[in-house]
C-alpha cells in the first residue's frame, strides 16, 4: 500500500492538495466526481481494491448549505451516508482516512473557541448530514480514521470570498459585508499543509478531531477590510452590515471559532495567524497547470488519463 487517493480533486481543497501532493513528490491519485460516484458502494470498494491507497483524502462534499435546507436526504446521502461506505472500504484494504468535515456541526453560539471534543449541535440540514459524516468515520474507523474541520475556506484564485473582495478592491468598487459573523478565515493551501502532516503521522496520533483552521479570528467584513487593505484599496468602501437582510434558507453561525489543541498534543505547530495567510495568499501568483490524472478526450467525455487512474475508477 502506497501513496494518497484524493476524492472531490477538482474543488477547491482537491486542487491544492494534489498540487501539495505533487510538489513534495508523493505518489498521488486524484479521482473527481465523473471519475468516482462515492454514493456507488460497489464503485467505492473497486476503487479502494484497486487503488490500495495507505491515505485517503476525502475532499468530495455537497456543499450547498442553502440548497440542503431542501433536499436534506440528497445532501445527507453525500455528506453522510457515503462517508460511511467510503470510511468502509477504506478499513477493507486497512487504509487511512482524512476527512474533511466543517464548523457547520455547531450551533454556533459560543463565546470562546469550540474544542475538537465539544459538543456537536448542528442547526442546518447541511450541518447534520456533515455530523453524520463524521460519526460515520470514527464508528468505521477508530483506529485509521480522521475527522479535519475547516471553515472560511479561501483560495487565492479561483471563485471565493477573497478573490471576490480582490476584484472589487481593484475596480474601485464598494462592498456591504455581514459584521455579525465571527470565524476564521482559512487558505486551502494551508490546510493542505496540515493534511500532509496529518498523513505522515503515525495514525495513532492523528485518529480522531483536528480543527484546520488559521489562528485569531475576524468578521467577513474585517475579512474584506483586510483584502481591500492589502491591495491597496480605500477600506472606506467595505461597509458593514447585519446578516439579517441576506434572508437565507439556511441559518448561518454566528460565531464559527474553532480551538486548536490537538496540534500540539500530537507534535504538530499550530495554524498560523490568518492575517499571515492571507497576505501570502493574495501575492502569490495563480499555480501552473500541472499535469493532471484528468483528461478530456476529442469527444468532450471526461476520462481519467493514467492507466492505472482508468483501470481503478471504472
Amino acid at each position: 500500500m502506497t501513496g494518497w487517493l484524493i476524492t472531490g480533486a477538482d474543488g477547491m481543497l482537491g486542487r491544492e492538495v494534489t498540487a501539495l501532493l505533487r510538489r513534495t513528490g508523493q505518489p498521488v491519485l486524484p479521482l473527481t466526481r465523473a471519475d468516482l460516484d462515492l454514493t456507488s458502494p460497489d464503485a467505492v470498494r473497486r476503487a479502494l481494491r484497486c487503488a490500495r491507497p495507505a491515505v485517503v483524502v476525502n475532499c468530495a462534499a455537497w456543499t450547498d448549505v442553502d440548497g440542503a435546507e431542501s433536499a436534506e436526504a440528497a445532501a445527507r446521502a453525500v455528506n453522510g451516508d457515503a462517508v460511511r461506505t467510503l470510511a468502509r472500504a477504506c478499513g477493507g484494504v486497512r487504509a487511512r482516512l482524512l476527512h474533511l468535515s466543517t464548523d457547520y456541526v455547531f450551533a454556533g453560539d459560543a463565546d470562546t473557541p469550540y474544542a475538537e471534543d465539544a459538543q456537536p449541535a448542528p442547526r442546518t440540514a447541511y450541518g447534520r448530514g456533515k455530523l453524520a459524516g463524521e460519526q460515520a468515520v470514527r464508528a468505521e474507523l477508530p483506529h485509521l480514521g480522521t475527522v479535519v474541520r475547516t471553515a472560511w475556506l479561501y483560495a487565492g484564485h479561483g471563485r471565493n470570498f477573497v478573490t471576490t473582495a480582490a476584484r472589487k478592491a481593484a475596480a474601485g468598487e464598494g462592498m456591504r459585508v455581514v459584521d455579525d459573523q465571527h470565524g476564521q478565515p482559512t487558505w486551502a493551501r494551508d490546510v493542505a499543509g496540515r493534511l500532509l502532516a496529518l498523513g505522515r503521522l503515525p495514525a495513532d496520533r492523528a485518529a480522531g478531531v483536528f480543527h484546520a483552521t488559521a489562528a485569531g479570528r475576524t468578521t467577513w467584513f474585517g475579512l474584506a477590510r483586510e483584502v481591500f487593505r492589502l491591495t491597496g484599496a480605500d477600506e472606506e468602501l467595505v461597509r458593514p452590515m447585519p446578516s439579517t437582510e441576506l434572508q437565507r434558507p439556511a441559518p448561518r453561525p454566528a460565531f464559527s471559532v474553532l480551538g486548536h489543541a490537538r496540534w500540539e498534543q500530537a507534535g504538530l505547530t499550530p495554524p498560523r495567524p490568518w492575517r499571515t495567510a492571507l497576505a501570502e495568499a493574495l501575492a502569490d501568483p495563480p499555480p501552473a497547470p500541472t499535469p493532471s490524472d484528468s483528461a478530456t478526450d476529442s469527444a468532450g467525455a471526461h476520462r481519467p488519463a493514467s492507466e492505472r487512474g482508468a483501470r481503478c475508477a471504472r
